[in-house]
């Protein structure tokens, strides 16, 4: 996920990837800023909420380019000491999911798999040297969808990245519709969420249902192409109008 899973091949389909365990990976600012479609010079009298943030450099480099940003994720529940020994092994277990199904991505941003590692490795650090005083400062936040520890409208945008609509073959369908209500209780103009497909590039099955319940709900929704294709299929976000 960002909170991210360990990507294997299962040996019956070789063309997939195949859940393992959690893994903790981030991505850079320039990834964040492609794939939400993010204008940083109108974000700076923003509030952003990263959800799940995980090992993400958005709210380290936001901060130094004096942008107002929190993440929230599960995993800071963990000390210093847990997070800074994952990171690497992490990353290099997920990148073993890559061999093989190298068909399934798009390679334009990247390059290749060592492009891939470059820049998550670049996030992870960024993030874990930010993350002693982020935390003692509140920028990073423990926390755990669908239920967060924020007042309503505290943030003016959130984005939230590698999880929700992701993992439709782990995390029910109830718990994408609550967790998008809460992102979008604690945000006063939108939410974007991406991507909006699995692994292999298949849109998440029931996004219309998700849909009509955000309407229902008297929000905004619209589904918007963005700057950015890693897995095949998956160029676009989700934006809720929270205003």
């Amino acid at each position: 996920m960002n909170i991210e899973d360990k990507l294997t091949k299962p040996d019956s389909s070789p063309e997939t990837y195949e859940i393992e365990d959690v893994a903790f990976i981030g991505r850079t600012l320039d990834e964040y800023v492609r794939m939400f479609d993010l204008d940083l010079d109108d974000l700076a009298d923003a509030s952003i909420l990263d959800c799940p943030s995980g090992a993400c450099a958005f709210v380290a480099e936001a901060t130094k380019r004096g942008i107002s940003a929190v993440g929230a994720d599960v995993m800071y529940r963990s000390d210093y000491d847990d997070l800074d020994e994952r990171g690497e092994v992490d990353i290099e277990m997920a990148l073993e999911g890559f061999d093989g199904v190298e068909d399934l991505f798009e390679w334009e941003f990247y390059g290749n798999v060592d492009g891939v590692r470059e820049r998550w490795t670049n996030a992870y650090e960024t993030f874990i040297d930010d993350y002693p005083a982020g935390l003692a400062s509140e920028r990073y936040v423990p926390a755990k969808l669908p239920s967060l520890p924020f007042e309503d409208d505290e943030f003016t945008l959130t984005l939230s990245a590698h999880l929700l609509l992701l993992y439709a073959d782990r995390l029910s369908h109830e718990f994408h519709v609550e967790s998008l209500r809460e992102l979008a209780r604690v945000t006063e103009n939108e939410v974007r969420v991406y991507p909006l497909a699995d692994f292999e590039g298949t849109p998440y099955a029931r996004l219309d249902e998700i849909l009509d319940a955000l309407e229902e709900d008297g929000h905004g929704v619209e589904i918007k192409a963005v700057p950015f294709e890693f897995q095949r299929g998956a160029s676009d976000i989700l934006v809720i109008d929270c205003a």
